[in-house]
């Protein structure tokens, strides 16, 4: 069967919603797209670990130190199982790990952003995976099978930490005149990076118009920004707080909020490796891989001795 008549039965597939697996005959192109995107996904979670586990031992209580361990934890989690998924597509987890610590490989902006104070935990938690959420609740419908499958655990596990982050920032937000200001600076540096979570305008966005065809995406990074905002613009009245955009109000026209100009300098900035903090995330995650080298080498050893035993018997 030609290339062409390939591409038809492909696309067919996709519009009636059937799922394409590992197996199945795909463009060149949708394999590199879901690539690029899943194992992007994946070093977002690992190199997300990073601004929240500086904090877990300066935690306010035992009980925010467990909270932020089992988030911390279940990041981790998020990266191996969409590292498994990316495999699927058939470039192997060290590929992938080598092409982060070249910088070849891109992670969520956001990550490249200090973690101040303890507000930040609150902020991170309401904002960052909130705007997570906003754009992984839709690839629980994208068209390949191994990536819709491991985001609805993750969607779960994400919703709960958007709601213990909005809970850390509520308690703030009715306690001392400090902790309200604390409360208040963590949002103002944390709205503007989440708004740059959902990526450039769509009219730069070199890969939509191919990933809405392909339904590996459901909804532009426009259309996604301003669902984002809309929830937010009212949530964070039951904080007693405002969001910093003299920008920001209801549009009763368009039935959605009208809001300020992103900084793009900044967010290219940011995706080229010039951040706050992109040399010294990939440091950390470098030195990581270079420290856990022989725990590597011991679980292959073991699972060649195994292999050894099995045939033996």
């Amino acid at each position: 069967m030609g290339t062409h008549n390939l591409e038809e039965l492909f696309q067919q597939k996709i519009d009636k919603e059937v799922k394409i697996e590992p197996k199945d005959w795909m463009p060149e192109a949708y394999r590199k797209t879901n690539l690029r995107q899943i194992s992007q996904h994946a070093h977002s979670e690992i190199v997300g670990m990073l601004p929240e586990g500086n904090w877990i031992s300066r935690a306010p209580s035992l009980k925010r130190k467990a909270i932020l361990i089992a988030k911390v934890q279940d990041e981790a989690g998020h990266g191996l199982y969409l590292y498994a998924a990316a495999e699927t597509l058939g470039q192997s987890r060290e590929q992938m790990i080598n092409d982060l610590h070249s910088g070849k490989a891109k992670y969520s902006s956001i990550f490249n952003y200090p973690t101040l104070t303890w507000a930040d935990m609150g902020a991170i938690g309401w904002l960052v995976d909130g705007a997570a959420i906003m754009n992984q609740v839709m690839l629980t419908r994208t068209s390949y099978g191994p990536y819709a499958r491991a985001m609805v655990r993750i969607c779960k596990e994400e919703s709960f930490h958007q709601r213990q982050g909005f809970e850390t920032l509520l308690v703030l937000s009715k306690g001392s005149k400090e902790q309200r200001a604390m409360c208040q600076d963590a949002i103002n540096r944390w709205w503007w990076p989440a708004l740059m979570m959902f990526g450039p305008r769509d009219s730069e966005s070199t890969n939509s118009d191919m990933s809405m065809k392909w339904k590996i995406k459901r909804k532009t990074n426009d259309e996604l920004r301003q669902q984002f905002v809309d929830m937010i613009a009212e949530q964070v009245k039951l904080l007693g707080m405002t969001l910093p955009d003299p920008a920001l109000r209801w549009n009763e026209a368009r039935k959605h909020y009208d809001f300020g100009e992103i900084n793009w300098d900044e967010f290219w900035q940011v995706v080229k490796g010039n951040g706050p903090c992109n040399k010294q995330r990939l440091d950390a995650r470098r030195k990581a891989w270079e420290e856990g080298a022989w725990v590597r080498e011991a679980a292959q050893a073991h699972a060649n001795k195994q292999r050894t035993r099995t045939k033996a018997a």
